[in-house]
């Protein structure tokens, strides 16, 4: 093989790695989020408040994230401006304190299949918003924008089939691997409110995705913008849960699965994955980010039904299903934007409003 011949094979590695990096990485991050669900539900079981520990694991990203955000992008980092803070202190709003608050909240009324299966809608919120704020065109004379349209109504009927038929219990067909400890007398499963709360939840993920990408475009120090994020969340959190838990033994923490699932949370999700999304955001945009959702529903259904021996209900497999179809019919969709982008890029029309970063 001739140096040239193994130059031009060496490249084309490259170029594939490139290609597929991000790929690798939202699957990291889906792995991630799947044990997220596990360990912060055995912790919400022990009676850990959902509030807490958003607020604890969120100071324990800042204080991680902090060090690197300083250091590595000290030269990369905008000239802060008062209008840059009040977009961290909507992005914190957004993407921390309302959305995470109610979203772990909602474990205490389901179960982390359910709640997995519903974070699946985030692309079709996601767009919906973005046609409503006129960020996204959608040509209804393109077989691809009718995509778009048929596939969010498709995940939103999944959504109604979740949320309103339940179904029998699908019975487990061996014991299980592992036991996490049921819930607390306190806590008792309310399906219809979990499913508001995480429907709510998913809600303003759609506008922290929308305007994450936005503001990355203005600030892209990915970093030292996490950092900021955590923090500020992390003081909204605070000032939330002194609002509405009166139990000051509910700041306290052992040397158990609460202290474990706070470190977990706040070095490997809030910290290390929030940065690898932000990355995958500005490299591909929001839709790409939310694409792989599926992949830790898949996880946690599995996890939950063969190893952990979690109640699965009929209602939640049949409506993922559903959602998830509908979530691959829309980005079929919306890989046309790309192509349409990149035509009337070259025209000097894709300037403003991009698609393809946006949404």
């Amino acid at each position: 093989m001739t140096k040239a011949m193994k130059q031009h094979k060496r490249a084309s590695h490259v170029l594939i790695y490139r290609e597929l990096k991000p790929h690798l990485f939202m699957v990291i991050v889906q792995v991630g989020y799947t044990f997220l669900y596990f360990i912060t539900e055995a912790s919400f079981n022990h009676g850990m408040s959902p509030h807490v520990y958003v607020t604890y694991r969120h100071i324990v990203a800042t204080v991680v994230m902090f060090p690197f955000a300083y250091f590595l992008e000290r030269d990369a980092r905008p000239k802060l401006t008062f209008a840059l803070l009040m977009e961290f202190f909507l992005l914190s709003l957004l993407g921390v304190s309302v959305s995470l608050n109610m979203y772990f909240a909602s474990l205490n009324y389901t179960n982390p299949t359910f709640v997995a299966s519903m974070v699946n809608t985030v692309a079709s919120l996601t767009f919906i918003v973005a046609v409503a704020i006129r960020f996204e065109v959608v040509d209804v004379r393109n077989p691809r924008g009718i995509a778009k349209v048929i596939g969010t109504m498709i995940s939103l009927a999944g959504v109604l089939i979740m949320t309103l038929y339940k179904g029998p219990v699908m019975r487990n067909l061996w014991r299980p691997l592992i036991h996490i400890p049921g819930k607390s007398a306190a806590i008792t499963e309310d399906w219809l409110k979990g499913s508001i709360l995480t429907v709510s939840s998913c809600v303003t993920w759609s506008l922290w995705y929308i305007m994450q990408a936005s503001t990355l475009k203005r600030y892209p120090a990915q970093i030292s913008l996490t950092t900021w994020m955590c923090f500020v969340g992390a003081a909204q959190s605070a000032v939330f849960t002194l609002i509405v838990e009166h139990d000051s033994s509910a700041w306290t923490m052992g040397l158990n699965i609460d202290l474990w699932s706070t470190i977990y949370g706040g070095v490997v999700v809030s910290g290390f994955i929030i940065y690898i999304q932000l990355w995958c955001t500005e490299k591909r945009g929001p839709v790409f980010v939310t694409m792989f959702n599926p992949i830790s529903t898949i996880l946690v259904a599995v996890l939950a039904y063969f190893v952990l021996g979690e109640k699965l209900y009929l209602g939640s497999i049949i409506g993922s299903l559903i959602v998830i179809i509908g979530l691959y019919l829309l980005l079929w969709g919306k890989e046309g934007d790309k192509v349409v982008c990149m035509k009337t890029t070259e025209k000097s029309q894709c300037s403003s409003v991009d698609p393809e970063c946006i949404i």
